[in-house]
């Protein structure tokens, strides 16, 4: 891997486009996931989390909370770690590989952190949930796209260099 060796194995390529196809359902899951939960709006975020007397919505308890994020830091964690690992190897300088690792696992990590935030400190964490939740979206798709274009090009490269057969 170090090398880019496996830019010009195609079942590494494979497996990496398969790869890139589920972590874009998930990546398209969790938009719909959080829109019929929630909206743009801070309030929306609040009731989701605090409940709402309104709507007859209880309160998120602290055992379901602890079952989602129990999940979501597993999954969000190898998920960039494999985007990230496979963006060290893209032709981005040092300090822009570096800013998207950090933005990728800092991003993910306020996504879960802020809805503890909004449920037991404050409400007024409601504006960073949504924030951090439109900036793992952006980052991971920043990611895939950069997974893709890697995919593409070594695919396209590997053509250009096999021998032409004649008719």
């Amino acid at each position: 891997m170090q090398t880019g060796g496996f830019q010009h194995h195609p079942l590494m390529r494979r497996t990496l486009a398969f790869s890139c196809l589920f972590i874009t359902g998930l990546w398209v899951s969790n938009f719909a996931m959080y829109f019929t939960r929630m909206g743009l709006a801070p309030s929306s975020v609040v009731d989701y989390y605090r409940g709402s007397e309104a709507d007859f919505k209880p309160p998120r308890s602290a055992a379901s909370m602890l079952e989602t994020s129990h999940g979501h830091l597993a999954m969000m964690a190898l998920v960039m770690l494999l985007l990230t690992h496979l963006a060290i190897f893209a032709p981005y300088s040092e300090a822009t590989r570096r800013r998207l690792i950090t933005a990728g696992f800092s991003a993910a990590l306020l996504d879960e952190g802020s809805g503890w935030l909004v449920r037991f400190a404050h409400p007024g964490f409601a504006w960073l949930k949504i924030g951090s939740f439109f900036a793992l979206q952006a980052v991971t798709a920043a990611l895939l796209g950069t997974l893709a274009a890697f995919l593409w090009h070594a695919a396209r490269e590997e053509r250009r260099s096999l021998p032409r057969r004649s008719v």
